[in-house]
């Protein structure tokens, strides 16, 4: 096989994703049995809380206060990313483990918050980073986490200077 690519590529990673999954669903369980909405349970002082917020757009709140239609669109869009980042993981080589791990985290985050907007209609998130009283970075959750990781990940999996089969050219 080409590039060592196996049958079933690198989708032994698929537990990775599952891991990811189980986690945000069980913090979001918890979470929301724990606390009132937007109530804070300071964590750090001045700096880390547990909070408890609904979100029914996209990153950042983006088209939040839209008329509803915005569930489906997002929800379409996590499907087709899950479904290329499968493809993906399958096409994978041996030697991609960096990569491989990127894309089970992304995915895992993305079933997490897919499974949200189409059982509640909202993506329920309980992290919060402030500073004092001035700063608030948006409420986030688990899968919102390894979204992020597994995107650096994949940025600096770009940045690569030399790849496995590549020749780097002066």
């Amino acid at each position: 096989m080409p590039n060592g690519v196996g049958r079933f590529g690198r989708l032994s990673w698929l537990w990775l994703s599952l891991l990811v999954l189980v986690i945000d669903q069980a913090s979001k369980i918890y979470f929301e049995g724990k606390l009132e909405m937007f109530q804070q349970i300071v964590v750090i002082p001045d700096l880390f809380s547990w909070t408890l917020a609904y979100n029914t757009g996209a990153a950042f709140s983006f088209l939040a206060d839209s008329s509803g239609w915005q569930r489906w669109l997002f929800a379409l869009i996590a499907i087709v990313v899950s479904a290329v980042l499968v493809v993906w993981l399958k096409r994978l080589g041996r030697n991609e483990t960096w990569l491989a791990v990127a894309l089970a985290l992304v995915l895992g985050g993305a079933l997490g918050n897919l499974y949200d907007r189409i059982a509640y209609g909202h993506v329920i998130d309980f992290i919060l980073v402030h500073w004092q009283n001035q700063w608030h970075f948006p409420a986030f959750n688990f899968a919102d986490s390894a979204i992020t990781v597994g995107a650096v990940m994949l940025a600096l999996d770009m940045f690569k200077t030399k790849k496995t089969g590549e020749t780097v050219h002066d």
